[in-house]
């Protein structure tokens, strides 16, 4: 059976930023989705939560494990999620995790600070999104420029949504994880800073350090990424691995 991918985008953004990915999938000849969670692209009229973000995972991935080995891809907000989904108490349908971006634990003056900043450029005239856009311009190649903003800006969301990641207990979640696991961060990213006490966590998983990169992994450097899906397929697809 061939690998099925499920992807779940970071906060703020939606399903399209994995347009590359998708595409590359597509070229492949692997079966994908790419979920909105809720209060993001698709759903930006409804209110964010944990649970609904959970639940609406755990309907993609149930559904993508009929037809094959699932790989759970999560990035930022997306991965830590996806974290606590393959980490829970009642092992879920999935084969292997890509989890990028999200080495931090989201608790804390770390935490705090991240809330109050995007309080604070939310506060500017248009909500800061000229910040955003040029910050973009100058980081993220013209190809996979337009993708996460593509499904709109969830700034509604973003504060409850980092609110509520307080209360999740990543470390328990990830010291759970017997799956084969990915971390990919890019050189310059601001959300390493927990990085070793996950390889301590899960000592089973590989990391992946992306260089010139910052954040936004997977639109700076989407051929990079790409090569890291080839290889989680490859790594579930292989005869031990079934």
């Amino acid at each position: 059976m061939t690998a099925q991918i499920v992807f779940v985008h970071g906060i703020r953004t939606s399903a399209t930023m994995w347009r590359s990915q998708l595409a590359f999938l597509d070229e492949q000849g692997y079966a994908h989705t790419a979920v909105d969670l809720p209060g993001h692209g698709s759903r930006m009229d409804e209110d964010f939560s944990l649970h609904e973000a959970l639940h609406t995972i755990d309907v993609a991935v149930r559904a993508a494990a009929e037809k094959g080995p699932v790989l759970l891809v999560g990035h930022s907000m997306g991965g830590l999620l996806s974290l606590t989904y393959a980490g829970g108490a009642q092992k879920p349908p999935v084969a292997g995790l890509v989890a990028a971006a999200c080495t931090s634990l989201p608790r804390g003056a770390g935490l705090a600070a991240y809330r109050m900043l995007f309080r604070a450029v939310d506060s500017l005239p248009d909500r800061g999104m000229w910040i955003t856009r040029r910050m973009l311009a100058a980081t993220i190649p013209a190809e996979t420029r337009s993708d996460f903003a593509a499904g709109g800006y969830a700034l509604d969301t973003q504060d409850a949504a980092l609110r509520s990641l307080a209360t999740l207990d990543i470390p328990t979640a990830v010291r759970r994880i017997e799956v084969p696991l990915w971390f990919v961060n890019g050189q310059y990213d601001q959300l390493r800073v927990n990085e070793r006490l996950f390889l301590r966590l899960a000592p089973h998983a590989e990391l992946i350090v992306v260089p010139r990169t910052t954040h936004l992994v997977t639109a700076m450097r989407p051929r990079v990424f790409n090569a890291v899906l080839r290889l989680a397929i490859a790594s579930l697809e292989a005869p031990s691995a079934s």
